[in-house]
């Protein structure tokens, strides 16, 4: 029996997995023990919360790969592989993996540039050809966006922040009456408009900004309503139904295309 152990124990199969077994949780240990600290430190910085999240979302990530490289890396030494030789092997057929990979190193390099300019944060509103939500993460490679119309969790290359917008707290909204109400009417119509927008909860600032546009059968005026960009749907269809709703008091319709038909 004692025999038996002395040959596992001299066996060097079972040293080099002992080993790459220490080492692998070495770096499970200094990962998580990185991971505690800058999850305690985000909760120390209640100044600048979105910008912490962002930023250690990403460390963590640099954090993460780098540390599965070197660690096998390591593992692949302590198991007899000559790491320089295929570090050197590797770097004849750099060039050609260099042209495959070139898609995935735009979307690190763009990715810091997220971070570093501060373009946008974790829990800002974005905007991204038909996409417009919340940002849920910032990793190296993609930015993974909550989809504010269809709550779709969907994920955006970083390489192309050039097509993203940071969406505003702003919201437009042109509001048709009919050419033949007087410009007085109108305007004490729009102010009781705009003091009934304000009554909702989400609705940061409301304000009547004058007559916008002269249409085929109506004059639109234009009134400007800021709001958290995440409410921003539901503060639109809330505000239009006040409108509608202080349109019916006064009386007052919405006008629409007509089309007069004239017979010989």
């Amino acid at each position: 029996m004692t025999e038996t152990i002395n040959n596992i124990v001299e066996n060097k199969l079972v040293i080099n997995v002992f080993h790459s077994i220490i080492i692998i949780l070495i770096s499970l240990i200094i990962y998580n023990s990185i991971s505690y600290l800058l999850k305690k430190n985000t909760k120390i910085d209640m100044l600048n919360t979105k910008k912490s999240q962002t930023s250690i979302k990403m460390i963590k990530s640099i954090i993460k790969y780098s540390l599965i490289i070197i660690t096998t890396l390591i593992v692949l030494q302590v198991n007899g592989i000559n790491v320089s030789s295929m570090l050197a092997g590797v770097g004849i057929i750099g060039i050609v993996i260099g042209f495959a990979i070139q898609d995935a190193l735009k979307d690190i390099i763009k990715g810091m540039d997220i971070i570093m300019d501060n373009y946008y944060r974790v829990g800002d509103v974005i905007k991204f050809n038909n996409i417009e939500g919340k940002v849920l993460t910032i990793g190296l490679k993609t930015t993974k966006v909550e989809d504010m119309y269809t709550m779709n969790i969907v994920s955006i290359s970083n390489r192309n922040i050039d097509q993203v917008e940071v969406v505003s707290n702003l919201i437009n909204i042109d509001i048709p009456l009919p050419y033949e109400l007087a410009l007085s009417k109108a305007e004490k119509v729009l102010d009781e408009i705009v003091d009934n927008i304000k009554e909702r909860k989400v609705v940061d600032k409301c304000e009547y900004r004058g007559v916008n546009h002269f249409a085929d059968s109506s004059i639109k005026y234009q009134v400007k309503v800021y709001c958290n960009p995440l409410k921003k749907v539901q503060t639109r269809r809330d505000a239009q139904r006040c409108i509608l709703d202080t349109l019916e008091k006064n009386k007052i319709s919405i006008p629409y295309n007509q089309i007069d038909v004239h017979q010989k």
